[in-house]
């Protein structure tokens, strides 16, 4: 009989070590971390995030960190530019879920000539439209360079959260009505928008778009106070 206690308590034991290592979703220790505030700048002044190198890294990259090969389309709006944008749910990286949006960097002309080979179009919005590259083309669009990474995560993350992990912003500009605040970080190719009604939007850029980004932020805010 006591021995029969002891192998149920290794047992349970063994049990209780195995659950101790497993995070959420039932996925284990990542022995290379990828989280959201571990940013660094490189020798060459470029963004690297999750094992990602903006401007360099491709499509077919993310594809291998992230395990899941996401979802591609060309949104056009009436006013900008397309975006070609790759979107992957529900990953997970080391233990934190979100969901994930990759915009991806193309010539004008190679957008146009991915929009006209385009297999169907849809309307997203009463400006915008969007549309399902070809075969051949969702191939082109895997070697793409990763120029914008947002990163939506799956809890809601409070201020308090956000300074601990990513430090003071230089800047926070509100958007007003909408209640978000921007939190800027111009050394980090960094925005966060801290909203307190819904979930929080992480931006990684490269360095040189931090200006204009704020400059529209900034746009928006005045056109809209008006």
């Amino acid at each position: 009989m006591e021995k029969k206690i002891i192998f149920w308590v290794v047992s349970l034991s063994l049990v209780a070590v195995a659950l101790a290592i497993l995070l959420p979703g039932g996925r284990t220790v990542d022995p290379n971390p990828r989280l959201p505030w571990d940013i660094t700048i490189n020798a060459s002044n470029e963004v690297e995030v999750f094992d990602l190198t903006l401007n360099h890294s491709r499509l077919a990259d993310a594809r291998d960190v992230f395990q899941e090969q996401g979802e591609i389309n060309m949104f056009i709006a009436e006013s900008g530019a397309p975006s070609l944008e790759a979107y992957f749910e529900r990953v997970f990286l080391s233990g934190l879920r979100a969901d994930i949006i990759l915009v991806l960097k193309a010539e004008t002309g190679q957008l146009q000539g991915l929009f006209n080979r385009g297999s169907r179009i849809s309307r997203t919005s009463e400006s915008i439209h969007k549309v399902a590259l070809s075969g051949e083309d969702q191939l082109v669009a895997a070697n793409l360079p990763i120029e914008l990474i947002n990163y939506i995560p799956a809890a809601n993350l409070d201020e308090s959260l956000i300074l601990n992990r990513f430090g003071e912003p230089s800047e926070r500009i509100s958007e007003g009505e909408s209640g978000m605040t921007h939190w800027i970080y111009p050394n980090k190719g960094l925005s966060i928008g801290v909203n307190p009604e819904g979930k929080e939007l992480i931006q990684y850029m490269p360095l040189e778009r931090i200006p204009s980004f704020v400059a529209h932020i900034s746009h928006n805010q005045d056109e809209t106070a008006r």
